[in-house]
């Protein structure tokens, strides 16, 4: 690793940016052990270290070496566009050894061939608008090569049709469908099968590990090491995909396919014709009887349904019906419209089953609906104490779930014990110097650890603002002397700053005491997309962005124009979230501290990051404010202190103007990490 990343190395003599990393260089060397010993490793890596190259040239050696395909995972696009269209590219060019990689997306990020004919006769479209936006995708997929709808940039965003001929696996008819051959999907497939290198998303990875062995699902051809950046986000994203979902988009895109099915049996059509309205009508009053957040938008708990599934067979309709309109305007016996809907679409399945000769498409419909069956009984009746069971709205969108409480099992079993090399690294992984949290939380038994050294000077590139006095942020008090350290704090820093709050409703009542008072350009999450609202951030000087402390994941804003990151509470995890208390319940039961096991270690992860998008290089400087006086006033407030890199503290705003003019050394400052 010395001859590659040394000062006289391959990569020194030819990146123009080069400077010496020894956390790099031992990282490297950690990997390739990981990689020859075939063992796990853990490596937190913080901004600076040159991550991304220390984890891909030992990978690459590996792959050429043994032939041993490796997969890269990440979280963020941004860090997946970085891979493949810079770091990637480069050592192509670089190093001796050739190889070749390729890029997978989730497969609704690709245009289907086959619905995208079958979509020229439907009704697909919600305007007249959509009309030329479905004819330039028309025109675009007979002569793209990779069917990727990211080529589609003069369109869109949320291509309201886009839902309709895209990829997703469970419309995918598999090698029987007409266009397997030209399938994107088979070609992004094929370029993965040549590749010695993949570099995949954490959704795409976890989609297939759930459905490995199935006839259907898995995309990812095998591999031999898979290397999962950014992994402080597997636990979330694993639980996502090892749990099931069914959703009111789901079922209505089963009745229109249904409803385009070509029967040749005048009855059986006729049959079709009148299930599919029963379900239809079920499946409306189902969804009514959801009263849990009704007329907002997010996650909530599912409560118990009595869902007593009578006689599949029985010919009472007409009792169905009226039982089920009562029982979707009344909250006792929930249970009643998922009967009748399960019953109906019973009928659907016997209806399809019982086809001579069906079609591709028939099978593929018959299939989803015993697959859309058996989700909704396992949610509904919600027997299984290892799930939790929740809902979720988003838009006119209505996402039923039931996601595993505890995937540390699930990992070891489908992962770490199956793949012999499993590479985690993040910038933000260690909590209070250790990693028994994220071990504890994915499973990980067996396998190295290390944290990279920073090229980063903290002590003299970053001050922790922490406010002499504060209220309790439960108090009536906190709001207005909050907005009041806010303005201090901007003022101090000419503006330049991000502004997170941890909830919704704190970002805007924030953003309302505090942007009139500032002579900055003020912007505030949920006016424009979170692209258009950086672009602007980092176009307008000494100007102040107001968003939630879920902002800063996959942001980078370089250099001086983001030089203060003010954050209003220590970021927990919000406890009443379906599945955050659901994990704290689990942990409670086990006899252990949902508190310090798991709301502090996860809350600390999370502070680090913000630090993390103030310190992007060697010439930065910036301030991290943190407003909550828990860090002083609690006991866990020091472990929070120590687990961030030694930089100095200070609760003077003076100290902050004089920061930025250099005159650092004419004040003193305590110091986090080491001494208190």
């Amino acid at each position: 690793m010395q001859q590659i990343f040394g000062p006289d190395g391959l990569i020194a003599k030819v990146h123009p940016e080069y400077e010496h990393r020894p956390g790099q260089i031992d990282m490297a060397a950690a990997v390739l052990r990981a990689f020859e010993q075939k063992q796990h490793l853990i490596v937190e890596a913080g901004t600076g270290t040159g991550k991304t190259l220390a984890y891909l040239v030992p990978a690459i050696a590996a792959a050429c070496g043994n032939g041993a395909r490796v997969v890269i995972s990440t979280g963020t696009k941004n860090l997946q566009e970085q891979l493949m269209d810079k770091d990637i590219p480069f050592l192509q060019e670089t190093l001796p050894a050739k190889f070749r990689a390729a890029v997978m997306k989730g497969r609704n990020n690709y245009a289907c061939l086959h619905r995208i004919k079958r979509a020229e006769s439907m009704p697909v479209l919600e305007g007249l608008d959509q009309i030329d936006q479905f004819d330039e995708v028309f025109r675009w997929v007979a002569k793209t090569e990779t069917g990727d709808r990211a080529e589609l940039s003069n369109l869109p965003e949320n291509l309201p049709f886009w839902r309709h001929i895209d990829a997703r696996s469970d419309t995918c008819l598999g090698q029987q469908c007409p266009d397997f051959d030209p399938c994107f999907i088979t070609r992004m497939r094929q370029r993965a099968i040549d590749a010695d290198v993949i570099v995949v998303n954490h959704h795409l990875f976890f989609a297939d590990l759930a459905l490995r062995n199935g006839a259907y699902g898995a995309v990812l051809p095998d591999y031999a090491a898979v290397i999962l950046d950014e992994a402080h986000q597997i636990e979330d994203v694993a639980s996502e995909y090892f749990g099931s979902q069914v959703s009111n988009y789901q079922l209505d895109d089963l009745l229109r396919d249904a409803g385009y099915l070509k029967i040749e049996d005048r009855e059986t059509e006729r049959e079709l014709t009148r299930v599919s309205a029963r379900i239809q009508r079920f499946a409306d009053q189902f969804w009514i009887s959801f009263r849990e957040g009704r007329g907002l938008e997010g996650r909530f708990t599912l409560t118990p349904r009595t869902a007593q599934v009578d006689n599949l067979h029985s010919d009472q309709d007409e009792q169905d019906d009226a039982q089920a309109e009562m029982s979707a305007n009344r909250r006792q016996d929930a249970g009643a419209p998922y009967n009748a809907l399960d019953k109906a679409l019973n009928r659907l399945e016997t209806t399809l089953a019982i086809l001579k000769d069906p079609s591709t498409d028939a099978e593929n419909i018959l299939r989803r609906v015993r697959q859309l069956r058996f989700d909704l009984n396992f949610i509904v009746k919600a027997e299984d104490k290892q799930f939790v069971y929740w809902l979720e709205r988003r838009g006119r969108g209505v996402f039923l779930r039931a996601s595993p409480i505890d995937v540390s099992g699930l990992l070891q079993d489908k992962l770490f014990e199956k793949v012999p090399t499993v590479i985690l690294t993040s910038a933000t992984l260690s909590s209070a110097g250790n990693f028994r949290f994220i071990r504890e939380r994915l499973g990980v038994d067996k396998g190295e650890e290390m944290i990279a050294e920073s090229i980063f000077d903290f002590h003299e590139q970053a001050v922790l603002y922490l406010p002499p006095k504060m209220p309790d942020p439960r108090s009536p008090e906190w709001g207005r002397a909050a907005a009041d350290e806010v303005i201090k704090i901007v003022n101090a820093t000419a503006g330049r700053a991000f502004v997170l709050s941890t909830s919704n409703a704190g970002m805007n009542e924030m953003f309302e005491r505090v942007a009139s008072q500032i002579d900055y350009p003020c912007f505030v999450q949920g006016s424009a997309s979170k692209g258009a609202l950086l672009k602007k951030f980092r176009e307008t000087p000494n100007s102040v962005l107001f968003a939630t402390s879920s902002f800063w994941q996959g942001v980078d804003v370089r250099g001086e124009q983001l030089s203060c990151v003010i954050i209003d509470k220590l970021p927990f995890a919000v406890p009443s979230d379906p599945i955050i208390a659901a994990r704290q319940r689990y942990i409670e039961e086990q006899g252990g501290s949902s508190f310090y096991e798991y709301s502090v270690p996860q809350a600390i992860i999370s502070l680090k990051q913000g630090l993390g998008r103030l310190i992007r290089s060697t010439t930065d400087r910036g301030v991290l404010a943190v407003l909550d006086p828990r860090l002083r006033t609690k006991m866990y407030g020091q472990t929070f202190l120590q687990s961030l890199p030694p930089c100095r503290i200070t609760s003077n705003p003076d100290d902050l103007v004089r920061f930025f003019t250099d005159e650092v050394s004419s004040f003193r400052f305590q110091v986090s990490g080491s001494s208190k």
